[in-house]
Formats: structure tokens, C-alpha cells, sequence
């Protein structure tokens, strides 16, 4: 039997905890280079920050987001160094998880990937400052019908997930007055523990920084084909991953189209990468025909040696 097609995922802020790599950091030398080269780079130790926390400065935006990149790139460096994954045919990351993506492929080394997210969180946390915002995930209305309410409310769809699960963001106020009526046509709505309007417009300022330091940095042409969050399509090229990580900060997150792209083009097994559980829950809700499976600690990664990917 041929041996299926696999895509790696990678999860974004939000999905950190304390204690997250902890394990993999001290059972893996590759792994452990990562948090070194980390702490190094950023020059404190963003490692004691995920293995203890605490929870409330690991949930900040400028924290979380290297300290998510981190992580999730020391399993990665754990399993490809114990080879019990196959190569992927794409990679793809949600949001921030995007950057992890960047490293995955071959585009930017590492610690230039968790350098950049670094900067992308403060960039966002300043931005947030300047225009405070909301998001909130919204479930069971349909998309017409959310599409209509946000653009009366002022407030924007910044994730398409799933069926039946988006993802609203805007101004405070804007977004408060977006849940009375959402909430008041039937629709569940769950705020996020966010301070900033992500993907949306508000994040401008945040872009026009970013812009000034990619436009400086080398980035490679990738080896593996990354699902661009924009358009739920392919990009390889280091010029198309440059504007691609501009454009995602002010426009809407296609994870949904992200997965049924690679699932139309023949991917059977997504492997994600990371702590928790969030992408895989997404992907059985978009389609139940393919395997989730998930690397968020060291045992998983022992588990995958007597797997089968036949």
C-alpha cells in the first residue's frame, strides 16, 4: 500500500500553557538546541518562561508568540531527529503558527523564525494599544447571515475555521454591540483572551513595522509548499511568504479552505505539531475521512515509533 499523504499543522497563540516542552527539552538534545538558540536570540530565557510561567506572561502577546514558535519547532526538531515522520507534502500553520511553518520548510533557520514572531507580537501588542479590540469565537449561524451582521456592526471576520465556527474581531465597542446582536439572532459567542483586533485593518500600524524588517531579512524559497492563511492555497517562493506574512496580519485567516485545499489534493493525515488539540478538533469538524495526529509532548513522539504510516 502506498504510504499516505501527510501535512504538518501548526497551532497559534491561545494554545500555550506552562510546562509546554518541558519534556522534549529534557529528553532531546535537538530540541533543546532550540530553546538554547531561542533564549539566546532573544536575549532572555523565553524557555523558563514555557516550562513554569507564569500563566498570565506566558498568555501575553509579545511572550506567547515566540514562546508558541519555540515549542512547537523543539517537537518538531524532536521527531525529525528520532525519524518517525515521513516528509509532509505541505506544511501549514493557523495565524502565528504560520512563522513555525516558515522553519518547517526551510524558509527562514529557527531562531530567525522565532525572532520574527517575537517582533510580530510586539508589533501587535503596541498596535493593540493604539486601537483596542476584541474577538470572539462565533458558532451556529450561518455564514450569510454573519456576514451581514459584521458589516452592519463595523467589525470583521478575522478566522473562517470551520463549519459553523468563525472567529469575530474589532473595536470594543464595535464588537460589544457585534455579541448583543449575535447572540440575539440565536448565535453562541465565545470572547478570546485577545487584546487586539487581530487580522483586521486595526493591525495596519503592526504590519507597516513588520514590513521594514522583512523587507531586510533573507528569506529561502520553501522546500515544502506552505497553505498561505490568505488564500488557502500553495506558496514556495520567498517573495510570495514575504507578502504573505504582511497581508495576514490585516485580513481573514482561510483554515477551513487551508485543509480542504490539501485534502483535495490528497492529503490523509494531518500531523499537528504543538501543544494541544485545537487544529486537529477543526479539522474533524471540516472533514471526518482523514487522521489527526498529534504531537504536543515526548511520550507522543515515542508513540510514533511504532507507527504505521502505510
Amino acid at each position: 500500500m502506498d504510504k499516505p499523504k501527510l501535512a504538518f499543522i501548526f497551532p497559534g497563540q491561545g494554545a500555550q500553557a506552562p510546562g509546554m516542552g518541558q519534556d522534549v527539552f529534557d529528553e532531546y538534545d535537538s530540541a533543546k538546541a532550540i530553546f538554547k538558540a531561542a533564549d539566546e536570540r532573544l536575549g532572555f530565557p523565553i524557555s523558563e518562561l514555557c516550562f513554569e510561567g507564569p500563566e498570565e506572561k506566558l498568555k501575553e502577546t509579545a511572550i506567547a508568540q515566540p514562546a508558541m514558535v519555540a515549542t512547537c519547532l523543539a517537537y518538531l526538531a524532536a521527531a525529525r531527529d528520532m525519524e518517525v515522520l515521513p516528509q509532509p507534502a505541505f506544511v501549514a500553520g493557523h495565524s502565528l503558527g504560520e512563522y513555525t511553518a516558515l522553519a518547517a520548510a526551510g524558509v527562514l533557520e529557527p531562531a530567525d523564525a522565532i525572532q520574527l514572531a517575537a517582533l510580530r507580537g510586539r508589533l501587535m501588542h503596541l498596535a493593540s494599544q493604539q486601537a483596542p479590540g476584541a474577538m470572539a469565537a462565533v458558532l451556529g449561524i450561518d455564514e450569510a447571515t454573519l456576514n451581514e451582521l459584521t458589516r452592519e456592526a463595523g467589525v470583521f471576520i478575522a478566522n473562517y475555521n470551520c463549519p459553523g465556527q468563525v472567529v469575530i474581531s474589532g473595536e470594543r465597542d464595535k464588537m460589544t454591540r457585534a455579541v448583543e446582536t449575535l447572540v440575539g439572532r440565536g448565535a453562541k459567542v465565545v470572547p478570546l483572551a485577545v487584546s487586539g483586533a487581530f487580522h483586521t485593518p486595526l493591525m495596519a500600524p503592526a504590519a507597516e513595522g513588520l514590513a521594514r524588517v522583512v523587507e531586510r531579512l533573507t528569506f529561502k524559497d520553501a522546500a515544502i509548499p506552505i497553505i498561505a492563511n490568505t488564500t488557502g492555497e500553495p506558496i514556495t517562493a520567498a517573495a510570495d511568504i514575504k507578502a504573505e506574512l504582511l497581508k495576514q496580519l490585516t485580513t481573514s485567516v482561510y483554515w477551513q479552505k487551508s485543509v480542504e485545499y490539501m485534502i483535495s489534493a490528497g492529503v490523509t493525515t494531518f500531523v499537528e505539531i504543538g501543544p494541544g488539540k485545537v487544529l486537529s478538533g477543526l479539522i474533524r469538524r471540516i472533514c471526518r475521512d482523514v487522521k489527526t495526529v498529534n504531537i504536543s509532548d515526548a511520550q507522543a513522539i515515542k508513540n510514533l515509533q511504532a507507527t504505521s504510516w502505510s
